[in-house]
């Protein structure tokens, strides 16, 4: 079980004293490209460079009031790196480490590209979880890449590259901010065209130290927004900042991504009502569309009445707009009309009176970040919803799911399979169902068919809730959030007419009260629920899945949607001859394997299956039915797989098939399980020699345990036979 690192991970006191240590290490005493970490456990702040001149960097941040007081240093080489790699890794880890959470950065670094060179994605990807794995050995750091990918913190990271168009939208924004003569700034973007990333970047911008701040991502921009900057801190040495988000349940959510940002605090991240408590140099107000005015506001009456009165506002005809602009020398909303989801939602006339006002500037975001199928897919999807689209015309994207369901069972199994393998897969419905489980949690709220479902148990940061892949979500525990994959669900309320060939609602099957109240004109109320679905239908990243409880509907949808029953996403099944090792491998039984793998391989082969085209078919290529739930998250119990046999090379951080030595230590009862291979080693006078290995599970199970092989006895017991190359039919 031999392994060749692709790269070296070395720790070092971070002091004077050390450096003399640190000039025997090869790479740093021979002006090699890499990248160093300095941290300290303490304080839990830390800082990640590159360099090609090791010992001189150091020794610069030994002099440095902050970096001075860090005391680990690790290195991180490869004779691999090249200048273009450490940047990149540079990059990655900052972004990385700031998500993770186990350090505060002191970098200055913000915008970060992704940089695209020589076999970045075919060798230095590798290399970076390789790099990853180590740090989290080391206690560097702690959660793993798939985890942090799906957090809300990474997504909403300020280190995260900003577009063209973000970029601009950034310097305008300062011009603004540092022209006397302007008051207001409207951000216009649709869903997904990163106004949250926007709006903490430039958060972290301005609470950054102007002579600390790296600015090279942005080429010709960097010198005039560092003057924009000076200047704004001229201006305001300490400005008095909010970032005030409507919504409880996102909001919770951003004031986890200003928790791991050195210079930010969540207590930055306010409600609307917060504002009335003191005004402020400059505001920022996400998601600003769902700021409310005095109508259908429940329980948020009296909070509503009560900071109009200490604003000295006019509680009947202001909103929650006006709180903004009251309390602000500078506000900055950011906004898209068409996420107004109900009638409390502030009038557009509030923002077009903005707007119209000479003391305002306005500006548009047009990328499409969240979802993989660009503009195009939102531009569908708002057509379709619309009614705008041609006879015959139908989506399609090689990069995008996009499927209406006959069956909502079909759903609900497709959406558990994709949050087994991706996570962030989840349900999401309009309200065509009463909340009964509210106060009665054994009832039932959706009830379709034979298929029983409960709406969200909680309205704080529900998509990341335990539990949550089995509930159903709505507009409010959605919005503001990025999924891998979203079933939506079209309630009763809403239905296509063929007669009148529209859409229409049903105002008695929609639920929520406070959406429907003083609403007298029924095409107002339509325009409200058309944006809920259109909002949510804008969640997913990889893939949208729609089921439509009115027939009428679902077959409208069908004319321009595929359905899931014509679109090949079930696996292929053999609609030719198998020929042996060239479009099939053999099918092995392995409960059914008591002698070994060794001796399965001999007995003649009467079971074949087909290998998916773009897949790797050959003599030492195999199948065989993963059994258990040990990596439910990424193999579906009694999915068939296919997997090299006696694969070479690192094993580390794949997916691999172990032989056991006794029956119990298998799944469901085999000599045989499948977990994630991983390895820790230390270079000997002889070579490498291993020192543990890991078999982890990857699986929704908790109680399921790592496998620990700490001695040749236990690593004997166990043989790596196949490494996983993929799921073949689920």
């Amino acid at each position: 079980m031999s392994q060749t690192h692709l790269v070296e991970v070395n720790r070092y006191r971070f002091c004077a004293e050390a450096l003399t240590e640190i000039e025997s290490d090869a790479y740093a005493a021979n002006n090699w490209p890499l990248v160093y970490i300095l941290s300290d456990e303490k304080t839990c702040r830390a800082y990640v460079g590159e360099t090609t001149d090791t010992i001189t960097r150091l020794g610069t941040h030994l002099k440095h009031p902050q970096k001075q007081s860090l005391t680990t240093v690790h290195l991180v080489s490869s004779e691999r790196f090249n200048k273009s790699a450490t940047l990149d890794i540079e990059s990655s880890l900052i972004k990385y480490m700031s998500a993770d959470g186990r350090f505060n950065l002191l970098n200055g670094n913000l915008g970060l590209s992704d940089h695209n060179y020589y076999q970045r994605n075919e060798l230095y990807s590798k290399i970076f979880r390789e790099i990853w794995g180590r740090l989290r050995r080391h206690g560097v750091a702690q959660k793993s890449i798939e985890v942090i990918d799906n957090s809300d913190v990474f997504k909403y990271s300020p280190y995260k590259s900003l577009s063209a168009d973000q970029q601009q939208g950034l310097i305008q924004i300062m011009r603004s901010l540092v022209d006397p003569g302007l008051k207001n700034i409207i951000v216009q973007g649709g869903a997904g065209t990163g106004k949250s990333v926007l709006a903490i970047f430039l958060f972290k911008l301005i609470h950054s130290d102007l002579e600390e701040l790296d600015l090279r991502e942005f080429s010709d921009e960097e010198k005039e927004l560092r003057d924009l900057l000076r200047q704004l801190k001229q201006r305001l040495p300490s400005p008095r900042m909010a970032l005030v988000v409507p919504m409880n349940s996102f909001r919770r959510t951003l004031k986890k991504a200003f928790e791991n940002v050195v210079g930010l605090h969540p207590k930055m991240v306010i409600s609307p009502s917060e504002l009335a408590r003191q005004s402020y140099d400059i505001v920022l107000v996400d998601e600003s569309h769902r700021l409310r005015k005095r109508v259908n506001l429940g329980a948020y009456y009296g909070a509503f009445d009560k900071a109009c009165a200490a604003l000295d506002l006019d509680k009947s005809t202001c909103s929650e707009v006006d709180w903004v602009i009251r309390q602000s020398d500078k506000a900055v909303f950011f906004y898209d009309p068409n996420q107004s989801i109900k009638p409390s939602d502030a009038n557009a006339s509030d923002f077009d009176d903005i707007k119209s006002s000479l003391d305002s500037k306005i500006m548009t975001l047009v990328s499409q970040f969240r979802v993989r199928a660009g503009l195009h897919y939102v531009q569908f999807v708002d057509d379709l919803l619309n009614m705008r689209l041609p006879v015959g015309k139908k989506f399609s994207s090689s990069k995008y799911e996009f499927l209406v369901f006959d069956e909502l069972s079909d759903m609900l199994r497709e959406i558990e399979h994709r949050n087994n393998s991706y996570g962030l897969a989840r349900l999401v419905a309009g309200y065509s169902w009463s909340w009964v489980s509210r106060t009665k949690p054994d009832l039932y709220d959706i009830e379709i068919g034979d298929v029983q479902l409960r709406w969200n148990s909680t309205n704080e940061d529900w998509i990341n809730a335990k539990g949550a892949e089995d509930e159903v979500g709505c507009i409010h525990t959605t919005q503001g959030y990025d999924l891998n994959y979203t079933g939506v669900i079209f309630g009763h309320e809403i239905r296509y007419d063929e007669r009148l060939d529209q859409i229409v609602i049903e105002k008695d099957s929609y639920h929520d009260r406070n959406g429907k109240q003083t609403i007298k004109d029924p095409d107002e109320l339509k325009q409200y629920i058309l944006n809920i679905y259109r909002t949510i239908m804008l969640r997913g990243i990889r893939g949208t899945f729609v089921y439509a409880c009115d027939d009428g509907l679902r077959s409208y949808l069908k004319r321009h949607v595929e359905s899931y029953k014509s679109n090949v996403i079930a696996f292929p099944e053999a609609a030719k001859p198998l020929e042996p090792y060239i479009n099939a491998v053999p099918l092995y039984d392995l409960r059914a394997a008591a002698g070994g793998f060794s001796a399965l391989q001999h007995v003649e082969h009467e079971n074949w299956v087909l290998v998916p085209e773009g897949m790797p078919v050959g003599k030492n290529i195999f199948a065989c039915h993963v059994l258990g739930e040990s990596m439910n998250k990424i193999i579906p119990n009694g999915a068939v797989c296919l997997f090299r046999l006696n694969p070479g090379g690192s094993r580390n951080g794949k997916i691999v098939l172990v032989e056991c030595a006794d029956v119990q230590d298998g799944d469901a009862g085999s000599r045989y399980t499948v977990k994630e291979y991983q390895s820790f080693k230390a270079r000997t006078e002889d070579g490498t020699e291993n020192l543990q290995i890991l078999l982890k599970p990857r699986s929704t199970n908790r109680e399921l345990t790592t496998i620990e092989l700490s001695n040749d006895d236990d690593m004997h017991r166990y043989q790596v036979v196949g490494e996983f190359l993929g799921v073949i039919s689920p």
